[in-house]
């Protein structure tokens, strides 16, 4: 008797635990608790989630801590004494195409790579004055960089950093761009909605393969098309962040995920409710402060049909969901370029 006791209950425990795992995202109840607290945000049900289980949102959570062996060293940042309180790059840099996009991973724990490609095509255009208009490629770095991680199972953000610096990264675009060396494979989609890029893969894609070679028609070969970092580094401390950001452009940071986050649509995030899922990574592009409440402003790589328009804001100043303490970044290397670029006017 007791024996099946314990049998009945394991069943229930079992059945429970695949109940929460595929429990729907956008839980009405969840959205109607966090609404009527006194919080400083804003939920509500996203379209890029839409009847979309928490298990199939876990494996899009692709930023693994980073172990100690693998961190990058602190920059030394001098902090400005003229920071202002609200600041935005893509006010700053207009002309920099890459800072108006919002990419979508698809469906692949790819969110290290999308963070670091994303920010790195960001510093490419504001270290050239506006003059570059560079996509550095996501699909490169998730596929060739072995020493970040496990692709689209997941990837350390410090050493996609490295990886630019140690072996150069070809230009790359979104899904099916003709204009750039390796383009991302998997295309945008939508999560269960009649969208405007079709429906989503149930199952999570597979890495791609390492290619070396562009894609036919473009006019470089991969060598000549590669682009690398003179620097990598860590940024600690929230004014040396700021300051980063200010002078250099975006940064990629990696913060902690609960289930609350996933139904952000307005306002500075912090978590209220709901159990931890998993590490995610995004770019920083500036902070403000909301309502006497300090946030910073990320983009994130769930398409605009995620938060506010594929953006969000979230508590600044303390290392809220960890989101200050893995900052990296680092200056490209941008002399072979330029010449490439004015012997091509």
């Amino acid at each position: 008797m007791k024996f099946s006791k314990f049998i009945l209950l394991s069943l229930v425990a079992i059945a429970s635990c695949h109940l929460e795992l595929t429990r729907i995202v956008n839980d009405e109840s969840m959205i109607m608790t966090i609404n009527n607290m006194a919080t400083t945000w804003e939920a509500g049900a996203n379209e890029r989630f839409a009847d979309m289980s928490l298990k199939s949102v876990q494996r899009l959570l692709g930023a693994l801590k980073t172990p100690a062996e693998h961190k990058l060293s602190p920059k030394q940042v001098i902090v400005r004494k003229d920071l202002p309180d609200n600041f935005d790059l893509r006010e700053k840099w207009p002309q920099c195409e890459s800072l108006k996009e919002v990419r979508d991973q698809s469906t692949c724990g790819s969110c290290w790579a999308f963070g670091a490609a994303e920010a790195m095509s960001d510093r490419v255009c504001i270290a050239s004055n506006g003059s570059l208009q560079t996509r550095i490629s996501t699909e490169n770095l998730l596929a060739c960089c072995s020493s970040c991680g496990d692709g689209c199972n997941g990837g350390w953000p410090a050493q996609a950093w490295e990886y630019w610096r140690n072996h150069g990264l070809p230009t790359g675009g979104l899904h099916a761009d003709k204009q750039t060396c390796q383009p991302y494979s998997f295309a945008p989609c939508d999560h269960h909605v009649k969208g405007k890029y079709g429906p989503c893969s149930s199952e999570e894609f597979p890495t791609p393969k390492c290619s070396h070679n562009c894609q036919a028609g473009y006019p470089k070969s991969f060598t000549q098309d590669l682009w690398f970092a003179s620097s990598s580094y860590s940024v600690e401390g929230e004014q040396e962040i700021m300051t980063e950001i200010y002078e250099h452009g975006s940064v990629e940071a990696a913060f902690s995920v609960y289930e609350d986050f996933l139904n952000y649509k307005s306002g500075v995030y912090q978590n209220v409710t709901g159990r931890e899922l998993g590490g995610h990574a995004i770019k920083l592009i500036g902070w403000g402060v909301e309502n006497g409440t300090k946030y910073w402003l990320c983009v994130n790589s769930w398409n605009e049909g995620w938060g506010d328009n594929g953006t969000f804001k979230i508590l600044r100043g303390e290392d809220h969901c960890g989101i200050e303490d893995e900052i990296v970044a680092g200056l490209p290397k941008l002399k072979t370029q330029f010449l490439q670029y004015l012997s091509d006017q």
